[in-house]
């Protein structure tokens, strides 16, 4: 242990070029993955209907798989004789971002409507009463419930940030390029190298802390 704080102090070039690969691709898919979550969300929550509610069970249930089944249907559209081969990003950052996005994207939206869901009704109907504008009436529910929305925001950086399977299987861990901190550990371990290992553990666990007490002091505020 004491080794494995020794390689995090003293600034180990390749072992502080994984965190910031890592916290780079999970910036960038949680970002790119609000995009449509968020609107996912909103639709959802905003008129309850029998076909809503089968969507929304259905993004709760894909927010749940594990990744290695995302990673497997990612891979398969964009391996060489996938429809998206041509593109180039199996085994480039652009995989990971990419597959990291499909594993962000559900649980934003599925956050955010469980947000918008515990809203009063009354909040909707004033806004359809006075016949407000689509895009004012989307920019006054997120402001409404922006505490869920930020929530949703937190949590899915929190889930793409610690997760190996994706990362594994559409960038292949490959040094300098696409190696992150879940495949470090999972590679330094299996070859009996702990120190590296533990030290980037020791990352994750401040990360998975931080976002836990975010989420739980943006509930706090919530309430």
């Amino acid at each position: 242990m004491a080794q494995a704080f020794e390689l995090l102090l003293r600034g180990d070039a390749e072992t502080w070029g994984i965190i910031g690969r890592s916290l780079s691709f999970s910036f960038f898919a949680t970002i790119f993955s609000l995009i449509p979550g968020i609107p996912l969300g909103v639709f959802m929550a905003w008129k309850a209907s029998k076909g809503r509610r089968i969507l929304a069970s259905l993004i709760h249930a894909i927010s749940a798989l594990p990744t290695v089944v995302i990673g497997l249907f990612v891979y398969a559209f964009l391996s060489r004789s996938g429809p998206l081969g041509f593109l180039g990003f199996l085994y480039a950052p652009a995989g990971v971002i990419l597959g990291q996005f499909f594993l962000a994207m559900p649980l934003v939206a599925s956050v955010t409507y469980t947000g918008l869901a515990k809203l009063d009704p009354r909040f909707k109907e004033t806004l359809e009463t006075f016949g407000t504008p689509l895009l004012f009436k989307f920019s006054a529910t997120l402001r409404e419930a922006k505490m869920a929305v930020l929530s949703s925001v937190v949590l899915s950086f929190g889930r793409v940030i610690g997760e190996v399977g994706v990362s594994m299987m559409l960038g292949g861990n490959i040094r300098g390029l696409t190696r992150t901190m879940t495949t470090a550990i999972a590679l330094d371990a299996a070859k009996g190298e702990f120190e590296r290992a533990i030290s980037l553990g020791l990352v994750l666990l401040l990360i998975a802390v931080a976002v836990n007490v975010t989420v739980n002091g943006l509930a706090s505020h919530g309430r």
